[in-house]
């Protein structure tokens, strides 16, 4: 199928007649025919072109605990959906088909914003997430979503790993109304060594999240042995979360499986996901996650005053829900952190694919 082209934002011209990307950090500087690093934007004649708007590499039905988003409409359902390629060459990448695509071939047929806002009514989502690859490279697509979602009382959510120019981000984020940010690590080093990126500008993205915009923000932490996973890390990590973004800002430890190019580490042991957890609670942090495994203690929302459990789910499922429709802890009325409603049922940890072709 013919490239859609789409004009992209955040690009200007250098002296020497090529354009640079503002989109992201990497600011990539284009002569005429190249593409960035993200693959999905290209420089054709003297503008930049988003190629893959429009389009995207699949859509399915999940729990918002799949993103994971554990205080935002909890046991709600969202619409998710990527594009392909990426602006990260994260080597550990779980989603490496789609965001190291190359081919645009692999996108599906044309799906207007309007198109998936009444396609996620239809099937009652809360929300619509996106997701599998970072919605940073296909910004313009993602609000214009956001919008035609907003339109109808939907929300939308951004699943990514924060690495965004300033301008853009503003832009950005004021269409979003939740978003988890993939912090890969806490070292420079790492994401220079295994992202191809630095870890400043996610830092910079967290704390404008936190406090210039109002969306509702989580934190999700990849942990890969012997990678990522001492001690030190994770507590570096967690003393910087709770001093400069608070200590209500929930936080998720998932386990690593081998893919992409690190075929060769081990799945991380559910006992590291656990330790991790322990350091953060102890560095003072109210709401620490354990995802990718069974786990019901790590799963589970507990009410940071009293300690009452008031969530508890297994994976992505709810076992059991006591928070009042306000978000209270109904034992001692202390405020949860988040966005909640009326509960009444929870959607479950089933994934449904669907098609959009318009």
């Amino acid at each position: 199928m013919k490239e859609v082209l789409y004009p992209g934002r955040y690009w200007h011209f250098l002296p020497d007649g090529r354009i640079q990307c503002d989109l992201c950090p990497r600011n990539c500087r284009l002569h005429i025919g190249q593409r960035g690093a993200c693959f999905v934007r290209q420089r054709i004649d003297d503008q930049m072109i988003l190629t893959a708007y429009g389009r995207s590499s699949g859509f399915c039905i999940d729990p918002i605990e799949k993103k994971p988003l554990n205080h935002f409409y909890p046991g709600s359902s969202v619409l998710s959906f990527g594009t392909a390629g990426c602006n990260l060459a994260c080597k550990f990448c779980q989603n490496w088909d789609i965001s190291k695509s190359r081919e645009m071939e692999t996108l599906a047929a044309v799906a207007r914003p309007e198109a998936i806002s009444e396609t996620a009514a239809t099937y009652g989502c809360n929300s619509v997430a996106f997701t599998y690859n970072d919605p940073v490279i296909f910004a313009e697509y993602a609000m214009d979503v956001a919008d035609a979602c907003h339109e109808r009382g939907i929300k939308a959510v951004a699943v990514t790993a924060g690495y965004m120019g300033a301008e853009a981000r503003r832009d950005f984020y004021a269409k979003m109304d939740a978003a988890n940010v993939d912090l890969k690590a806490f070292t420079n080093e790492f994401y220079f060594m295994v992202t191809g990126a630095r870890l400043q500008p996610v830092l910079d993205t967290l704390k404008y999240l936190k406090y210039e915009t109002d969306v509702w923000l989580e934190i999700t932490t990849l942990l890969i042995p012997g990678r990522n996973d001492s001690n030190d890390e994770i507590r570096a990590e967690a003393q910087w979360i709770a001093k400069e973004l608070g200590d209500d800002v929930p936080l998720h430890f998932t386990a690593f499986h081998p893919d992409y190019k690190m075929t060769d580490v081990p799945p991380t042991p559910p006992s590291t996901l656990t330790r991790a957890r322990k350091i953060a609670l102890a560095e003072g942090l109210q709401y620490v996650y354990t995802g990718n495994v069974h786990d019901t203690d790590g799963g589970s929302t507990y009410c940071p005053a009293c300690r009452a459990r008031l969530i508890v789910r297994d994976w992505h499922e709810i076992e059991s829900y006591r928070l009042t429709q306000e978000g209270k802890c109904p034992k001692c009325f202390t405020q949860i952190a988040g966005r909640f409603g009326q509960f009444d049922r929870q959607f479950g940890r089933r994934r449904i694919p669907i098609r959009i072709g318009r």
